[in-house]
């Protein structure tokens, strides 16, 4: 221990000897360090965020939407054939054991008006069971209730978005009264704001109806019984593959569809997205990080091209330590011990430095930037890596100094 003491105080000798040409060495290190850490905090948070947006959408949740059309060749999107009907949400909530909640929408782009304010939203026409698979908790009032159903009430739910556009602050929403199409509704309760979902549209810019108002007084076609969307909850994440599984087999067998021919409806599944944003996000942290990596590269030849200049500078200091009896061993440990020296303090320095703007990335994105131990410990032992591969070179051609050369060595 007192040996490798002894060495490393002398290579902390040798490079302050040198302070300046020595920190602008390592900052090929401590940028690259830096890079990499802001880069693999910053991929986390943006995938973490990414995670929070699919989870507002509701735990375990899955939706099923209606076919698509197809004529002359054209196929339209899905929902564009009306294939869903509010009896199949009821037999999904009977006869599929893995399923928790279930509830339907139909939905459509409404004028609202409240006194002198008006908002174009989108109106939605829904069941009690809402809230409860989009985990959605209320801010003020209540959600629509089954009776609200049976009686085809007059009452709706806002979202905060259309709260903010259709009464002013410190003005109550909570049992005002709106019109929706010219017809009459009570406000009953105002949703916690959800934000923004993965695609980017505002969750909060909704209205909630009762389905059985919205067909008999706001639908503009009559079509009993059908519905844009089905939505639903599975008992829990481990069961939403079987939940999957077993509500398109359910409809396959209620729409009639034989065995080989092309599904009416699509069923998706919110961790589909969630898998779809981990990959992403690996694919781009990896892209990225190998980008900050060519920067601990240049660092590293930085660090041998200025070792070569100090085994040269230092010829004959090399030589009067061979000649007191060092050996080759004894040269290569030092020199190599220079270049980690070097190395490592750039890697710590560049670890501080992308701490600091991973946060300051964070603070000014929004985003979480979780700077994890993982990390940090990839960044010293890369840049003690860096150290040996781009030092081994130098520190072996002072160990294989002829001995008599370095002693004439002017």
């Amino acid at each position: 221990m007192d040996i490798l003491g002894t060495v490393i105080r002398l290579a902390l000798r040798g490079l302050m000897a040198y302070k300046a040409r020595s920190l602008l060495t390592m900052l090929g290190i401590i940028i690259g360090i830096g890079a990499v850490i802001v880069m693999i905090s910053v991929g986390r948070g943006a995938n973490a965020s990414i995670q929070k947006q699919i989870s507002d959408l509701g735990a375990n949740m899955l939706m099923v939407y209606s076919g698509s059309t197809k004529k002359g060749g054209v196929k339209g999107g899905h929902g564009s054939k009306p294939t869903l009907r509010v009896a199949d949400a009821q037999a999904i909530a009977r006869e599929c054991p893995a399923v928790a909640e279930v509830t339907h929408i139909t939905l459509r782009s409404s004028q609202v008006v409240a006194g002198e304010k008006n908002w174009n939203t989108t109106v939605y026409g829904t069941t009690a069971s809402y809230p409860v698979v989009r985990d959605w908790r209320m801010e003020q009032g209540e959600f629509l209730t089954n009776q609200h159903m049976r009686s085809a009430a007059n009452v709706a739910v806002l979202g905060a978005t259309v709260v903010k556009n259709l009464f002013s602050p410190g003005e109550p929403a909570l049992g005002g009264k709106i019109r929706i199409n010219n017809v009459p509704f009570t406000v009953i309760g105002v949703l916690a704001s959800k934000g923004s979902d993965p695609h980017g549209r505002d969750q909060d810019d909704t209205l909630f109806v009762p389905y059985t108002t919205f067909s008999r007084k706001l639908h503009g076609r009559r079509l009993p019984g059908v519905v844009n969307v089905i939505a639903l909850s599975a008992r829990s994440k481990r069961l939403v593959p079987e939940a999957k599984r077993e509500v398109e087999e359910l409809l396959r067998q209620k729409h009639r569809i034989a065995p080989g021919a092309e599904d009416d409806f699509s069923v998706r599944a919110l961790d589909e997205y969630a898998q779809m944003a981990d990959k992403t996000m690996d694919i781009m942290t990896i892209l990225l990080t190998s980008v900050a990596a060519i920067s601990l590269v240049v660092g590293g030849i930085g660090i041998m091209n200025i070792m070569l200049v100090s085994v040269t500078e230092r010829t004959r200091e090399i030589g009067i330590r061979m000649a007191v009896g060092a050996r080759e061993r004894d040269v290569l440990v030092q020199f190599l011990t220079e270049a980690m020296t070097m190395s490592v303090l750039g890697g710590v320095l560049g670890t501080l430095l992308g701490v600091g703007a991973a946060k300051a990335v964070g603070w000014a994105t929004g985003w979480m930037s979780p700077i994890d131990v993982d990390a940090i410990l990839l960044a010293t032992l890369f840049s003690a890596g860096v150290g040996v591969f781009f030092g081994y070179y130098p520190a072996r051609q002072a160990s294989r100094m002829d001995l008599i050369e370095a002693l004439r060595y002017e």
